[in-house]
């Protein structure tokens, strides 16, 4: 049997980070992956392949609306194959260098799955015994069935197979709304599908307030994307040429239906094989790892980090988290645990959502009195000349000394703007700090002074 000072089960961005952070702090580490290919979800299934599509269906949008800018393009279409291709050759490289992080010799790789004998020792699809001082579970998640009706009998659609189109579908029904769904859904509306939205929640992107989804849910809308929320689901159900859904909403049945069915309603932590029984290790009700501040289970030696424990499945936190965990197995002191109030989150549709900190409704939930300011994206230069005035820029502060708690914004390259509170809501800056740096005309940024201002006069009276 081989021993280990640290071992990680999955080799994605959790893991990777992890076993990186250990191998340098000089510990004996092993990686065990057993997918089919070596990348983790991000760089395969997930951020890098999504983004790439989104990409060239709003390059095509916005050709397709170059009249409104005075430019004469006649025809702007997807080509699927191409588009596929580019996909393809861009992840291919992100993956080859993942690829040779992992096989360069810092740690062990096994390209075998893993499963839990006991608390300190994992049995290999080889054969093979592992026995660990310490190990981190970072198997990431996997596409969720919920009990819909009729959901798990069809031949539903998943974002992989989204992912990898190389035709355009004629028409799709969207089950969900959350960050893939939405993000999807736009896609192939924006390649030229017909796409129906149906989502369970009263509005979507769920965990975003219900102002800055509305403004998304706007948009969607106005480029033809037919949105129904708060609805019921009664029958999921397939036939010869496609699919039917029938869902209750205001009390009154409706039925679509469509040639392809996208199942986005969410992930489910990927641990089902691993006999964490065995190992002793709780999960909770939704399937998730219980774990503490520092990523540890409820075994102490064994560490969680990622989509298997949450709770937001957001890359640069299963970095933070996967290196955290390794640096205090290794008893690396002091050290900080990932702070939640630092939460940074971008849905890239068009307008994009992205927001940090906590959120308005969450200080009043905690009995915290904030201030808070907005300003719309319709009444500023860059954005109006643009033609980009969806949306808003939002700040929050504390009342006293108009100390920054977070920021939300949905609109033109909301992802990017977001990026201008990270550094100051780290530092524990006032809107007073932020004032005092140059904002240039005519940009995007310049927005963000607005609310600063309106918070800066509101701080000595509140």
């Amino acid at each position: 049997m081989r021993h280990y000072d640290f071992i990680v089960i999955g080799g994605g961005s959790a893991g990777f980070n992890a076993a990186r952070v250990a191998a340098a702090l000089g510990r004996k580490v092993a990686v065990i992956d057993g997918a089919k290919a070596l990348g983790g979800l991000c760089i395969l299934r997930g951020c890098m392949p999504s983004k790439t599509l989104l990409y060239s269906a709003e390059l095509l949008h916005h050709a397709q609306q170059g009249r409104v800018f005075g430019l004469k393009i006649p025809r702007a279409a997807a080509d699927m194959k191409a588009i596929q291709a580019r996909k393809k050759r861009i992840i291919g490289g992100f993956a080859r260098y993942r690829v040779r992080q992992l096989t360069a010799g810092a740690y062990d790789l096994y390209r075998h799955r893993a499963s839990f004998v006991d608390a300190h020792t994992l049995a290999l699809s080889d054969g093979t015994r592992l026995r660990g001082d310490r190990l981190l579970i970072a198997t990431g998640s996997k596409i969720g069935v919920p009990p819909v009706p009729g959901l798990a009998d069809v031949p539903f659609w998943t974002s992989d197979d989204v992912l990898d189109l190389d035709g355009m579908p004629q028409s799709v029904i969207v089950l969900g709304g959350g960050v893939v769904a939405c993000e999807l859904a736009q896609f192939l509306r924006r390649i030229g599908s017909r796409v129906v939205m149906v989502q369970r929640s009263p509005h979507l992107l769920r965990n975003h307030s219900p102002e800055a989804s509305g403004v998304v849910q706007r948009a969607f809308r106005d480029e033809g994307i037919e949105v129904f929320t708060d609805t019921k689901i009664r029958q999921v159900s397939s036939h010869r040429r496609g699919f039917r859904i029938a869902f209750e909403q205001n009390g009154r049945l409706v039925v679509r239906q469509a040639r392809h069915l996208l199942n986005a309603l969410g992930r489910e932590p990927n641990t089902a094989s691993l006999g964490l029984d065995a190992a002793g290790v709780k999960v909770s009700s939704a399937g998730r790892i219980l774990v503490n501040r520092w990523q540890q289970s409820s075994q102490p030696h064994l560490y969680a980090a990622g989509d298997v424990c949450g709770p937001h499945d957001i890359v640069h936190l299963a970095i933070a988290q996967g290196e955290l965990a390794a640096r205090h197995a290794c008893g690396v002191r002091p050290i900080q645990p990932v702070d939640d109030a630092l939460l940074l989150d971008v849905v890239f549709t068009e307008p994009q959502l992205a927001s940090i900190g906590r959120r308005e409704s969450d200080w009043r939930t905690r009995g915290v009195r904030t201030l808070h300011a907005s300003y719309p994206f319709s009444d500023h230069g860059k954005s109006i000349l643009m033609e980009a005035t969806y949306g808003y820029v939002k700040v929050i502060a504390e009342p006293r000394r108009g100390r920054i708690l977070g920021a939300e914004i949905v609109g033109p390259d909301a992802g990017e703007l977001i990026h201008c509170f990270s550094g100051p809501l780290a530092m524990r800056a006032t809107v007073f700090d932020l004032l005092r740096a140059p904002w240039y005309h005519p940009t995007l940024s310049e927005i963000i002074t607005y609310p600063l201002e309106e918070i800066a006069g509101r701080v000595s009276s509140a």
